[in-house]
C-alpha cells in the first residue's frame, strides 16, 4: 500500500537551517517508526515548506521525503491555497492508493481533503476547542484555524481521533471516526527512569509556557508545600511573549525550588526522564499529551489534569495520578502523594510502563493504521 504522509517539517521554522533530516513532531515521527517494520507499507513523507530546504530523500528503506516550497501568499491568510495546490502537484507524482493528513493545526489536514485521494486526517490539537479557551479574536491563528478544522471534518474520507474526547467532540461531523492514541517514540521505552534516592526530588513539568498550559497556577499552588518538603520542579518548554510568559519568570525566579531551563530535544528530555522523580502536567486543555505517553514509557510516575483526553490514558492510582488544574489543593495533593509514597510511585510507573507498550508502541499504532486505510480503500468505511 502507498500512502502519502502529509505532516509538518519543523525545520522550515529555523532560521537558516542546514540539517537534511526532516524534523517532524513526535507523535507522526514515532508512527513512522512503526510503518519501518511492516513491509507492506511505502509510505511517502510531504512537507509544506516556505523556503526549499537541502533534504533527505529516503528515511527508511519504505519511507520517502518530499519536501515542497510553497510562497509566503499560499499560507494561513489565504486557506492554504499554495500549499494545497502543491501538494496536489506532489501527490499526482507519487500516485499514493491514501492521502494522511496529520493535524488540523495548520495546511495537512486541509491538504489532504483537496488532494484529489482517499483521504484520512487525525486530529492531534482541537482547534475549535482551543480556540474557545483562548477567547481567540477574529483573524488570529486559533480563530483561522478553528474556522479550517470545521470546514475540513466533514469533508474528510475519516477522521482518526487519538482520545474519546476529540470522537466526542468532532462524531457528529465526521464521516467515519476511529479512535487510535498516538505512538510514542522507540527510544522511550529504553529510557528506564533512576533518579537519585540521595538528593531531592524532582519534578519535570514540559511544554510550552502558556496561559492554557497552567503553569503559574501550579507554581502558585505549590508555595505551602514548598515550606514543608524539600523538591525541585524543573520547567521545559519556550515561554510566550506576553503577559502571561512574563509573569511566570517572576514567578520562578522568586522561587529557589523552581528552574526554567528552556526548551529541550529528545535527547535531553530523555536524559531529564532518567533522573525525574515525577511529571506534572496541570493543563488546562489537551488531547493526547505527548508528555504523559512518553513519561509512561520511559517509567517515570506522572500527574496529569483530569481533562480533555487525559483520562483515556491514565487509570487512577494504577498508572498514573489525575487532578483539577483549577483547584490549587489538587495539584498541590498529588505532588505530595508522590513525594510522601516512593515505593508506590515507583509501583504505579511500572505498570504505566507495560501499559504503555501494550497500547503506545510504534508498531501496535502503525498496524492499527493500515487496518483503517483499508477500510476506506474497501468501502467498509
Amino acid at each position: 500500500m502507498r500512502v502519502a504522509f502529509l505532516t509538518t517539517d519543523m525545520r522550515e521554522a529555523v532560521s537558516g537551517c542546514t540539517d537534511p533530516q526532516p524534523h517532524l513532531g513526535h507523535a507522526p515521527a514515532a508512527l513512522l517508526q512503526g510503518f519501518v517494520n511492516l513491509p507492506g507499507a511505502e509510505v511517502h513523507v510531504v512537507s509544506c515548506l516556505k523556503e526549499p530546504l537541502p533534504s533527505i530523500r529516503q528515511i527508511a528503506p519504505n519511507i520517502f521525503y518530499h519536501g515542497v516550497a510553497v510562497p509566503k501568499i499560499g499560507w494561513l491568510r489565504t486557506g492554504y491555497q499554495g500549499c494545497i495546490r502543491a501538494v496536489r502537484r506532489k501527490l499526482k507524482e507519487i500516485q499514493p492508493d491514501i492521502v494522511h493528513g496529520q493535524g488540523t493545526e495548520r495546511d495537512c489536514a486541509i491538504s489532504a481533503v483537496f488532494s484529489g485521494f482517499p483521504n484520512v486526517v487525525t486530529i492531534h490539537g482541537n482547534m475549535r476547542s482551543l480556540a474557545k479557551l483562548n477567547r481567540a479574536r477574529p483573524f488570529s491563528f486559533f480563530w483561522l484555524a478553528a474556522r479550517l478544522e470545521g470546514f475540513v471534518l466533514p469533508r474528510a474520507g475519516g477522521v482518526v481521533c487519538i482520545t474519546s474526547y476529540t470522537r466526542n467532540l468532532v462524531q457528529n461531523r465526521a464521516r467515519q471516526t476511529w479512535i487510535v492514541p498516538n505512538a510514542v517514540d522507540q527510544s522511550f521505552f529504553e529510557v528506564n527512569a533512576a533518579p537519585d534516592p540521595a538528593g531531592p526530588p524532582v519534578g519535570l513539568c514540559v511544554g510550552q509556557i502558556c496561559g492554557y498550559k497552567n503553569q503559574n497556577a501550579f507554581i502558585q499552588s505549590l508555595d505551602a508545600l514548598a515550606g514543608e518538603k524539600k523538591f525541585r520542579i524543573v520547567f521545559l518548554g519556550r515561554v510566550s511573549r506576553d503577559a502571561y510568559g512574563t509573569e511566570f519568570l517572576k514567578l520562578v525566579k522568586e522561587r529557589p525550588w523552581c528552574e526554567h531551563a528552556g526548551w529541550a530535544g529528545r535527547d535531553e528530555l530523555q536524559e531529564r526522564m532518567r533522573a525525574a522523580s515525577f511529571i506534572a502536567h496541570p493543563t488546562r486543555e489537551d488531547n493526547c499529551p505527548m508528555v504523559v505517553l512518553e513519561a509512561m514509557a520511559a517509567g517515570v510516575p506522572v500527574f496529569a489534569s483530569k481533562i480533555g483526553g487525559v483520562p483515556d490514558l491514565i487509570e487512577p492510582e494504577k498508572t498514573g495520578l489525575l487532578c483539577d488544574p483549577d483547584r490549587p489543593e489538587s495539584l498541590r495533593e498529588a505532588v505530595a502523594k508522590l513525594l510522601a509514597g516512593r515505593d508506590f510511585a515507583r509501583q504505579m510507573a511500572a505498570t504505566a510502563k507495560a501499559e504503555a507498550l501494550r497500547r503506545f508502541h510504534p508498531q501496535v499504532i502503525a498496524e492499527r493504521h493500515l487496518e483503517i486505510y483499508r477500510q476506506i480503500l474497501g468501502g467498509t468505511a
